[in-house]
């Protein structure tokens, strides 16, 4: 490094002034940020350049340090992006080093920028237009997520899966049924993303370094420039605050249970105990040691790594619940957590759509297993219920029948009419219609029951729900 650019990078550090002596190489590894919250560079610029332009629009820079600034800042967007750019270790975080190589590039105007900030606020607002935009490429995948479940479930609406309860075989489903149930989840996990970023999206920037500044900034001027839906008003708060991290970490820590649920499911369900689906090969890996192993490893890793995400929120709530106003360097632990969890549900999302698109379906396996826990157990005691009986009694005679069966060896539909009749007079011949799985099926016809019919009805509101959802 020339002597010139040393002077200039201890120029940068606003506090060198002060120090008899420069901070030692451990420390300065330890403190500084640059080799990961390097990734908000667009997003410094961007609201650099909106800082920058309401300076000289409340005439506090000229005209010409704005017009430097941009030219510079454009410069500097083009060395980053074709990876020209040198990042340096001496200037600490993102922050320092872009407005160090503006003040390299346009001299005194680039020095002027940060009248009226401090890194403080310029950190807050820098953290939360880079989240903005993850959040807004985030729900898109989560569409697709739904898309990819819907498609499957589709096809299989006349599909009978045995439902569980405990793991044990409770009542007949349709296989369409259990896969929307994780659309609503995705579902719901849209709505809280949405909900997140309403308090993302409010600026900090003019809070300075926590009680505002002297200077006549116009923050609505900034706010509206970035696109922001309003400003922070109490300045302590606006550069202290990461109640927005912690609050999207706790939607992708929730996103990403369901998607650990669902992979928990086809980890079974392509197990030969249970051998209701398959996976496409390029979701699978085979075994160093035994040639017979296809392994979900895809379904697997998700469902691990959930428990990062779920780990960097009690990280963030940690990090936070000691904190007094304002800010503290502690605040630099945020981004790194943050940064992985959007990175790994990211990932997880975009593999897992892929991944279920892919899978095919074994209906007769799944049949079979459905048959296997006397499923219809139920229905038979419904049918009682509509023949007079209490549903406590019904229940007390079904329990004997089940107790027949499993004595038999046999399905409750293989018991004879007249070993059905000793448990009561009631039954009847029409008893068997309620004994099959689809007539099972087919009697839960009620809003949000697992009826082909109703099935139907809450895929084609899923359909068109996603239908208003861009890709």
């Amino acid at each position: 490094m020339s002597a010139s650019n040393n002077q200039l990078d201890k120029k940068s550090q606003a506090w060198s002034a002060l120090f008899s002596e420069p901070m030692s190489e451990l420390v300065k590894r330890y403190t500084a940020s640059v080799f990961f919250d390097q990734r908000m560079w667009r997003a410094d610029i961007q609201g650099s350049l909106a800082h920058a332009d309401m300076l000289a629009a409340q005439g506090i820079i000229g005209a010409d340090d704005l017009a430097a600034i941009q030219r510079g800042m454009a410069q500097i967007t083009e060395e980053i992006e074709s990876g020209r750019f040198e990042w340096k270790l001496d200037l600490e975080d993102v922050h320092l080093n872009i407005e160090a190589r503006l003040t390299q590039l346009v001299g005194d105007a680039g020095k002027r920028l940060h009248t009226g900030r401090s890194r403080n606020d310029q950190v807050a607002s820098d953290v939360r237009l880079w989240l903005r935009s993850e959040i807004d490429n985030l729900a898109p995948l989560l569409a697709d997520m739904q898309r990819a479940l819907v498609a499957v479930a589709e096809k299989h609406t006349e599909t009978v899966m045995p439902g569980f309860t405990h793991m044990q075989v409770a009542q007949p489903v349709s296989f369409a049924h259990h896969l929307l149930a994780y659309v609503e989840m995705f579902a719901r996990d849209t709505e809280r993303l949405a909900d997140v970023r309403k308090r993302v999206n409010r600026l900090p920037l003019g809070a300075a370094a926590l009680a505002g500044t002297s200077y006549p900034l116009d923050r609505e001027r900034v706010a509206k420039a970035l696109g922001f839906d309003g400003v922070c008003f109490n300045s302590l708060d606006a550069v202290s605050d990461r109640d927005f991290a912690l609050e999207f970490s706790s939607f992708a820590a929730i996103t990403m249970v369901h998607v650990s649920r669902l992979a928990e499911e086809i980890v079974l369900w392509m197990s030969q105990n249970f051998g209701f689906i398959d996976l496409a090969d390029r979701y699978c890996t085979g075994s160093s040691i035994m040639p017979q192993k296809r392994n979900p490893d895809v379904a697997e890793l998700a469902r691990g790594k959930s428990g990062r995400v779920v780990g960097h929120l009690m990280g963030l709530i940690t990090l936070m619940k000691g904190q007094p106003l304002t800010y503290n360097k502690d605040n630099q632990e945020d981004k790194e957590p943050l940064f992985d969890t959007v990175d790994t549900l990211r990932d997880t999302l975009r593999i897992m759509a892929e991944m279920v698109g892919g899978i095919v379906v074994k209906p007769d396996a799944m049949e079979q297993a459905a048959l296997k826990g006397y499923a219809t157990a139920t229905d038979l005691a419904d049918y009682l219920v509509k023949k007079g009986l209490p549903f406590r009694d019904a229940h007390e005679v079904v329990a004997h029948a089940v107790k027949q069966a499993l004595q038999q060896g046999v399905d409750l539909s293989a018991l004879p009419l007249d070993v059905l009749k000793g448990f009561h007079a009631a039954i009847g011949e029409d008893v068997y219609e309620v004994l099959t799985l689809r007539g099972s099926l087919n009697a839960r016809n009620v809003l949000g029951g697992t009826a082909p019919a109703q099935v139907r009805a809450q895929i084609a509101r899923h359909l068109a729900r996603l239908a208003q959802t861009t890709t």
